[in-house]
């Protein structure tokens, strides 16, 4: 809305043609997201701790974790999606069709979080909504996020699969796109889920992520930096960086609440949303493997739930002594801050790999 007045007005005060640059208007949708996140933020933690909006701690695990976060404020996504919206709707160009898939893909699932948060605060019990209920709730999101992106995204090489690493190795998936982007979109939401189970664990990660792709977008979007790249161009994606930056922004002002100890966690509001949102920015710039990568951690705690789940349903034995792995080394004595810290640094490793396949081709 303010880039499209800003910008209205550049015939009578040329100054304000700074605003038409991507980069300049990045910038400033990380340091508003920020702002606003800082600002809604305090207010919002004692509204919520007055009125006792506070999610279930899970009994099996440590006793200690279980003390320390009880009485915790949870629906930490509220702060960060308003941070999001109302930075995105500020500086993006409204027009862009990929910035409303962002939007609906955000709030959405978002939405969706928010009544698993909810049924979980009312019950008090850390099951919240049904999961075939969670999962045909994300199915649906996704399915209308694909049918968007198909219909009206004008988006030529949307059924490509791009593969780091190589320059030419492209798989065109056909109808096959469809079942992988509801693969990615729901995978990606369910796995920060699962990640975010510490104080400030997921909210690093999902920053680095968003901004490793604030690049990739600008970059793909911009002809003359992905043909040095040997990358796809793909016209408008660039101003997906604008939603990309607020993410970033939002991250940045939430952990301040949630670095340990948390004042506030995000919830599942918060991490659906998010895990969505990256989901369906890397399927609109093809880079979905590369997600894969810079959100190893991401991956990495999804897997060990699996093979939790397999091992307990087949042999009867658990692999790892409690799923997600972060509970693990909870349960192995690992302080807190330990474990998140190393889990940043792994974090903040995979990113760098994943941006190295940018120029590795």
């Amino acid at each position: 809305m303010l880039f499209s007045f800003l910008t209205s007005l550049v015939d009578t005060f040329s100054y304000l043609n700074v605003f038409k640059y991507l980069t300049f208007r990045t910038g400033l949708s990380v340091i508003t997201s920020l702002i606003i996140v800082f600002i809604i933020g305090g207010p919002l933690i004692k509204v919520f701790s007055k009125n006792q909006i506070a999610g279930p701690i899970r009994r099996d695990g440590p006793i200690d974790h279980i003390v320390k976060k009880s009485g915790t404020p949870t629906m930490g996504g509220i702060i960060i999606i308003i941070g999001m919206i109302s930075t995105t709707l500020l500086w993006a160009d409204l027009k862009n069709i990929y910035v409303w898939t962002l939007i609906f893909v955000s709030l959405s699932l978002g939405l969706l979080g928010f009544l698993d948060d909810l049924l979980k605060i009312k019950y008090e019990n850390s099951i919240g909504l049904n999961s075939k209920l969670k999962f045909l709730g994300q199915l649906i999101i996704g399915l209308v996020t694909v049918f968007v992106l198909i219909k009206f995204s004008g988006h030529q090489y949307l059924y490509n699969l791009y593969f780091p690493f190589f320059k030419n190795f492209i798989v065109y998936m056909g109808i096959f796109f469809i079942p992988f982007a509801l693969f990615v979109i729901i995978g990606s939401s369910n796995a920060v889920n699962l990640t975010d189970g510490l104080d400030g664990l997921a909210t690093v990660p999902v920053m680095l992520v968003a901004l490793s792709f604030t690049l990739i977008s600008y970059v793909v979007g911009n002809t003359i930096f992905s043909e040095y790249l040997h990358l796809q161009y793909i016209p408008d994606v660039g101003e997906i960086s604008i939603f990309c930056g607020s993410i970033v922004g939002s991250c940045l002002g939430f952990l301040w609440y949630n670095a340990p100890p948390a004042k506030i966690f995000m919830g599942d509001t918060g991490s659906l949303s998010l895990g969505g949102s990256l989901a369906a920015v890397a399927i609109i710039v093809k880079h979905e493997i590369v997600l894969a990568i810079i959100g190893g951690l991401f991956v990495l705690e999804t897997i060990s739930v699996i093979i939790q789940v397999i091992s307990f349903k087949l042999t009867g034995k658990r692999v790892f002594m409690m799923a997600p792995i972060h509970h693990h080394f909870e349960k192995k004595g690992w302080a807190e801050s330990t474990i998140v810290i190393r889990f940043w640094i792994i974090a903040i490793i995979l990113a760098l790999i994943g941006l190295a396949t940018l120029k590795l081709r």
